[in-house]
C-alpha cells in the first residue's frame, strides 16, 4: 500500500473542481510570453502590410428635408391620391430614395457605367467569381456539367447594368434623423469628389423624380378627365332631350301648377261631397219620419223633426202667444165678447197657419231630400273624375321628376369634372416639390475607413489575447509532465529532483562525463541537489540501494542512474548496477566489451564478484553490467540467488544505484523494487503522457511499494519560463560547493 507520505488527499479532486488556480494560468502565460509577443508582432506586422495596401474609403453626406404636408395651390388631392399627413408617407419617401429606380437615374445622369471606379470593381468581381466557379468545378469533378448559356449583347449589357446598380446601392446609405422630417443621404467611395457628387445627385434626382411623377399624374388626370367629360356631356344631352320630349309629348307647360290645381279641385269636391252627404243624412231622417206618418197634419207638428224646423218653430211660438192671449181674456171677458171672439179667431188662424206650414214643410222636405240626393250623386261623379285626373297628373309628375333628376345628376357630374379639369389645367404649370436640400455634400478630407490606428491596436490586443488562449489550450491539451506543479497536481507525487536539458546531438546519448565538465555546472549541481534530497530521505544511512526506473524507454533513466552514481561516488563507495536485462546499455556507455561478465553471471554463480565488477577510475565508482544474456530474466530476478547477491553487495558498498527496465514494457522493475530501499521514478519533461506515468506508479502502489520521488528529466528551463519555479531542485546561480572526487562528505 501507499505510505502516508505519498497518499493523495481524498479531497484533492473536489478542491480542483471548485477552485480555479489563476496562478497556474498566469505561469502558463508568463512561460509563453515571448511566443505570445512574437505571434502578436508577426500578426500585427502582417495586418500592417494589409492595412497599408488598403484603399481609403471616403463618405460624403447631404441632408434633405421632406415636407410632411404639400402646399396645395388648388385642392386636387383626389386626383393625386396623396395623403402627406400620415407617417407612412415619410416611410414611403425613404424607400423611394433607396429604390433601384432612383439609383438607375443617378447612374445614367453621372454616366457611372464609364467611371473607372465602378468599371474596375465590376471587372475584378466578375473575374473573381468566374475564377472561383471554374476552380470549384475543377475540384468537384463529380458534379454534373452543364453547357454554359450564351447571352446576347443586350442581355450582357443589362446584366452588367444591374450589377452596377447593385454596387451603387451597396455604398448608398439613407438615414432618417429621428423625430424629424430630415433624411441624410450618404455615399462611400474611393474618390472623395465622386462621393460628394453622387450624394448631391441622389437628392436632386429624387426631387426631379417627384416633379416628373407629379407632372405625369397631372397629365394622366387631365387626359382621363377629358375623356370622362366627353362621356358625361353626351349623357347630359341625352337626359335633357328625354325631358324635352316628355314635355312635348304630354303638352305640358307647368306641370307643377297643374298638379297643384288638380289637387286643390279634388280637395274642394271632396269637402262639398262630405257636406252634401251630411245634409242628405239629416234630410233622409225627416223624410223617413214624414213618409211613415198618415195622421192629422196638426199632429205632425209635435214630431221632433218638424218641431225643430225654423218655420214651424215660429208658428208654434205664435200659437203659444195666441193661446196665452185667449186664456188671459177668458178670465176677464165672456165667450161672446168681441175681444174673446177676436182672440179665438186669431188662435184659429194661427193653428190653420201651423197646419198649412206643416203641409208646406212636408212638401219641402220631400223636395229637399230629392235635391240633396241628386247633389250627392253629382258630387260623387265629380270627385271620381277629379281623382282620375289627379292620378294621371301624378304619374306624369313622377316621370318628369325621374327625367329631371337624371338631368340634374348628369349636370352635377359634368360640372364637378369640368371644375377638376380646370384645376388640373391650372396646376399643370405650377408643380411644387415635396422636398428641398438643407445641406449639400462637400468633398470629405479624411477617409472613414480603414481606421488604421484602431485596426493595428485592436489587432495587437486581439493577437495577444489569441496567443494567451492558444497557450492555455495547448497546456490543457498537453498530457505531459513539465513542471513541479504537474508532478504534484497530476501525479500526486513529490518532486525529488530536476535534471536540466543539455545540448547534444539528436539520436545520441548525452556525453558520459558531462557531470565532470565545468562548463555544465548547472547540470552537475542538479545531480548534487538530487543527491542531497535522497540523503535527506534517510539520515541514518541504513538505506543503501536506490532503484531508478521509468514508464517507457528513452526517458533518460539510464543517464540519470549513471550521473546519480557519479554524484554518489563523491560521497562514498558506490556501485552502479545494470538490471535492465532485456536492453542493457550501461556497458556500451562505458565502452566495455560485450563479453564483460555482470549481474547474470554473478547470480548464476559462473563468476565471482571480482570478475564481474568494473572500476571506473575517473568517477571512482564500480560498475556491474547486465552480463551475459539470459532467456528468462524474470525467473533470474525472482530467484533466491538474486536476493542473496543483492544482500552481499549491500555489505560491500555504501551506495548502490540500480538501473531497471521500464515498467510499461515488462515487470522486471516491479520484481527488483522489492529488494531496494529507495525508488526513484524518472519522467521525461513534456514528453510522457501523464496517464502512462500514473499507470506505472499505480503498479508499484498495488504491491505496497513506496515511490520516494519523481525525477523530472531533460527540463528545458529557458523554454519552460522562469527558473524560480524550480528553486530547491538545482543550483542556477553557481553557488553550490564543489566536492572533490576523493571526498566522502556531502556536497
Amino acid at each position: 500500500m501507499l505510505s502516508e507520505g505519498n497518499k493523495v488527499p481524498s479531497s484533492q479532486p473536489e478542491m480542483s473542481e471548485e477552485f480555479i488556480d489563476l496562478s497556474h494560468y498566469f505561469r502558463i502565460i508568463n512561460n509563453n510570453k515571448w511566443r505570445i509577443l512574437s505571434l502578436s508582432f508577426v500578426v500585427t506586422l502582417l495586418i500592417t502590410l494589409i492595412v497599408l495596401s488598403m484603399v481609403p474609403i471616403y463618405q460624403a453626406s447631404s441632408s434633405l428635408l421632406i415636407e410632411s404636408e404639400e402646399t396645395n395651390v388648388i385642392s386636387i388631392e383626389q386626383i393625386y391620391g396623396l395623403d402627406a399627413s400620415k407617417k407612412e408617407y415619410l416611410e414611403t419617401q425613404y424607400e423611394i430614395l433607396k429604390s433601384r429606380h432612383i439609383a438607375s437615374k443617378v447612374v445614367n445622369k453621372l454616366n457611372l457605367g464609364e467611371n473607372p471606379t465602378f468599371t474596375t470593381y465590376l471587372d475584378q468581381e466578375s473575374h473573381i467569381i468566374d475564377t472561383a466557379k471554374e476552380s470549384i468545378k475543377n475540384l468537384l469533378t463529380f458534379l454534373p456539367r452543364h453547357d454554359s448559356i450564351s447571352l446576347s449583347e443586350v442581355e450582357l449589357k443589362q446584366r452588367r447594368r444591374e450589377k452596377l446598380i447593385s454596387i451603387f446601392l451597396e455604398n448608398l446609405t439613407i438615414s432618417p434623423v429621428p423625430n424629424t422630417q430630415v433624411v441624410k443621404i450618404s455615399y462611400t467611395s474611393e474618390s472623395p469628389a465622386l462621393a460628394a457628387e453622387i450624394s448631391n445627385t441622389v437628392a436632386d434626382v429624387y426631387i426631379e423624380n417627384y416633379l416628373e411623377a407629379k407632372f405625369e399624374m397631372t397629365s394622366k388626370a387631365t387626359s382621363w378627365l377629358n375623356e370622362s367629360l366627353a362621356g358625361l356631356r353626351d349623357k347630359l344631352e341625352r337626359s335633357e332631350q328625354k325631358l324635352a320630349e316628355f314635355y312635348e309629348r304630354e303638352q305640358l307647360v307647368n306641370l307643377d301648377g297643374v298638379v297643384g290645381l288638380a289637387s286643390e279641385e279634388l280637395q274642394g269636391l271632396s269637402e262639398q261631397l262630405l257636406e252634401a252627404e251630411n245634409r242628405l243624412k239629416q234630410t233622409q231622417i225627416i223624410y223617413n219620419q214624414v213618409q211613415g206618418f198618415n195622421g192629422d197634419p196638426a199632429e205632425l207638428a209635435d214630431m221632433p223633426a218638424v218641431q225643430n224646423h225654423p218655420s214651424v218653430q215660429n208658428v208654434k211660438k205664435a200659437e203659444l202667444e195666441a193661446l196665452s192671449n185667449v186664456s188671459e181674456l177668458s178670465e176677464v171677458y165672456g165667450p161672446k165678447h168681441q175681444k174673446m171672439i177676436s182672440a179665438k179667431a186669431e188662435l184659429a188662424s194661427v193653428k190653420q197657419t201651423l197646419i198649412n206650414q206643416v203641409r208646406s214643410l212636408i212638401s219641402g222636405i220631400n223636395s229637399e231630400y230629392r235635391q240633396a240626393e241628386s247633389q250627392v250623386n253629382s258630387l260623387r261623379i265629380s270627385v271620381e273624375r277629379a281623382k282620375e285626373e289627379f292620378r294621371k297628373l301624378t304619374t306624369l309628375e313622377s316621370k318628369r321628376k325621374i327625367l329631371q333628376r337624371e338631368v340634374e345628376t348628369n349636370q352635377q357630374l359634368y360640372d364637378s369634372f369640368f371644375t377638376r379639369l380646370q384645376e388640373t389645367n391650372e396646376v399643370d404649370g405650377f408643380e411644387t416639390a415635396n422636398a428641398r436640400v438643407l445641406d449639400i455634400a462637400t468633398i470629405p478630407s479624411k477617409p472613414i475607413k480603414p481606421n488604421k490606428s484602431l485596426i493595428l491596436v485592436a489587432t495587437f490586443i486581439v493577437s495577444i489575447g489569441f496567443g494567451m488562449f492558444v497557450a492555455i489550450v495547448l497546456d490543457f491539451l498537453n498530457s505531459g509532465i513539465r513542471s513541479v506543479g504537474d508532478v504534484e497536481r497530476k501525479l500526486g507525487q513529490q518532486m525529488m529532483g530536476l535534471i536540466p536539458w543539455q545540448p547534444h546531438k539528436k539520436n545520441e546519448h548525452l556525453p558520459l562525463r558531462v557531470f565532470f565538465d565545468s562548463s555544465n555546472h548547472v547540470f552537475s549541481e542538479a545531480l548534487r541537489t538530487l543527491r542531497t534530497s535522497i540523503q535527506l530521505l534517510d539520515l541514518t544511512g541504513n538505506k543503501k540501494m536506490i532503484m531508478v526506473t521509468s514508464s517507457v524507454p528513452k526517458e533518460g533513466k539510464t543517464t540519470v542512474a549513471i550521473n546519480l552514481a557519479f554524484a554518489m561516488g563523491q560521497l562514498g563507495k558506490t556501485l552502479l548496477i545494470d538490471a535492465d536485462l532485456r536492453k542493457p546499455s550501461i556497458a556500451k556507455r562505458f565502452d566495455l566489451p560485450g563479453f564483460q561478465p555482470g549481474l547474470t553471471n554473478l547470480v548464476a554463480g559462473t563468476h565471482d564478484i571480482d570478475d564481474c565488477l568494473y572500476k571506473d577510475v575517473q568517477s571512482n565508482i564500480d560498475i556491474l553490467t547486465a552480463g551475459s544474456k539470459t532467456q528468462n530474466p524474470q525467473e533470474l530476478l525472482l530467484s533466491d540467488a538474486f536476493q542473496a547477491t543483492i544482500e552481499k553487495l549491500k555489505e560491500l558498498f555504501e551506495h548502490i544505484i540500480i538501473d531497471t527496465a521500464p515498467t510499461q514494457a515488462v515487470s522486471d522493475a516491479i520484481i527488483v523494487s522489492k529488494y531496494t530501499d529507495n525508488l526513484l521514478f524518472v519522467v521525461k519533461a513534456d514528453a510522457t503522457n501523464e496517464k502512462v506515468v500514473s499507470n506505472s506508479l499505480e503498479r508499484f502502489m498495488s504491491i505496497g511499494k513506496r515511490i520516494d520521488g519523481v525525477i523530472l528529466n531533460q527540463v528545458n528551463v529557458k523554454k519552460s519560463g522562469s527558473s524560480d519555479a524550480y528553486m530547491g531542485y538545482y543550483d542556477q546561480y553557481g553557488y553550490g560547493v564543489h566536492v572533490p572526487k576523493s571526498s566522502t562528505q556531502s556536497g
